[in-house]
């Protein structure tokens, strides 16, 4: 399992992986365009290149797309939930010709349309954006820190979404670890770990977990809001992330972090030291 964090791809997408390196990362996420809105940087056959000859360069095999933040499949404006969904079969596309292994993605808040409508319709809207798709990287789901009416704080929820979606295009989940300890997982001592491994064994199954954001929390556990901290700065701590990192180390999934960039790249050192060789 390789250990790595989100980083930036101004100036092109071509230099991320530089910066990946300098930070110490084996891996890393990246947005291809710009996550509040606008139109996508062109992928030609230079850039592409350029691309793939750096992470080459730098020995680097995974990396990650994140969707924009604006992806909402629940909203009730037709412009924004079609929007979404094209989106995020684009960004599939861009992952498939950069060679990335997933793009993931948030799936919107249910406020305008109630629960249920709004779980119907992000079924709908995923399946729309993955018909016909032949690409080679796969989508995941990121599990939400359940504040308001966002879709997906729970597993069972997910694992209800990803079994009516039914495309084998739509592998599992990106686990985000300070979501699911604001949204009720407990991941700080090895009793209450355990609970929350045994239930998403039980509903979407470890295999479903295709990797990880590594954040620790500025909130306390079950607060329902999405914060994140540098690793043993938050709730979480060194010994509920020595604990997550071995589970990591188990299972082979990519841990990602996306905090602060003041201080990631001690985050990584600290994942790297808690892995161990």
């Amino acid at each position: 399992m390789y250990i790595g964090c989100h980083v930036s791809a101004a100036g092109g997408i071509f230099n991320a992986p530089g910066r990946a390196h300098d930070w110490g990362c084996e891996a890393f996420q990246v947005f291809s365009r710009s996550p509040q809105g606008g139109k996508a940087p062109e992928l030609t056959p230079e850039v592409v290149k350029k691309f793939k000859a750096e992470m080459k360069k730098y020995g680097i095999k995974n990396f990650y797309i994140h969707t924009p933040y604006y992806i909402n499949f629940a909203s009730a404006n037709n412009r924004i939930k079609y929007g979404s969904a094209s989106v995020v079969r684009d960004e599939l596309e861009r992952g498939s010709l950069l060679g990335a292994r997933y793009v993931m993605t948030h799936l919107g808040s249910a406020k305008e349309l109630g629960k249920e409508e709004a779980l119907m319709q992000t079924v709908t809207m995923l399946k729309k954006a993955l018909d016909g798709y032949a690409g080679t990287t796969k989508l995941l789901i990121e599990n939400s820190a359940g504040a308001g009416e966002i879709i997906g704080d729970t597993f069972n929820e997910i694992a209800h979404i990803i079994k009516e979606v039914g495309y084998s295009a739509l592998l599992g989940i990106c686990l985000d670890t300070q979501h699911s300890f604001a949204s009720g997982y407990d991941w700080r001592t090895e009793e209450t770990f355990a609970d929350a491994v045994k239930e998403i064994e039980c509903t979407i199954g470890i295999k479903a977990i295709k990797m990880m954001h590594a954040n620790d929390s500025k909130v306390p556990f079950d607060a329902h809001k999405d914060r994140h901290e540098h690793i043993g700065d938050g709730h979480i701590g060194v010994a509920g992330f020595k604990l997550i990192t071995s589970f990591a180390k188990k299972h082979n999934i990519d841990m990602m972090l996306e905090t602060e960039y003041d201080k990631v790249e001690k985050d990584v050192k600290i994942l790297k030291k808690l892995r161990g060789k």
